[in-house]
């Protein structure tokens, strides 16, 4: 959840908002050989949509809004909730393939 290296838990992970560092300033751990492909994305599609739409249906029972309206307040929640949990949620994937597969971060040198 920190976003730090899965090695030391100290360096950072990235260097830009979503782009993993070339290395681990501290340990030296190359993390842009690694990438967590659409897991994230795929995992917060299925978590904001099992909590949101619940939670938007019951308001839209309950308030009589203008769709319009619905759409700006759903549609602004559904897209800060993804873009602040997305780095938090990459990092968690690249820790999983370091804990399950340390070659693929090291060129086959570690097992």
């Amino acid at each position: 959840m920190r976003c730090a290296c899965p090695r030391c838990g100290r360096g950072n992970l990235y260097s830009g908002y979503l782009t993993l560092a070339e290395r681990c300033s501290v340990c030296g751990l190359e993390l842009a050989r690694n990438d967590s492909g659409d897991g994230p994305a795929v995992l917060l599609i299925f978590v904001l949509g099992f909590l949101v739409v619940p939670v938007a249906l019951i308001v839209s029972m309950n308030v009589d809004w203008p769709l319009w309206l619905h759409t700006v307040l759903w549609g602004t929640v559904i897209l800060g909730l993804t873009l602040g949990m997305l780095r938090p949620a990459k990092a968690y994937f690249i820790a999983l393939q370091y804990r399950h597969n340390r070659s693929a971060f090291t060129g086959g040198a570690e097992s």
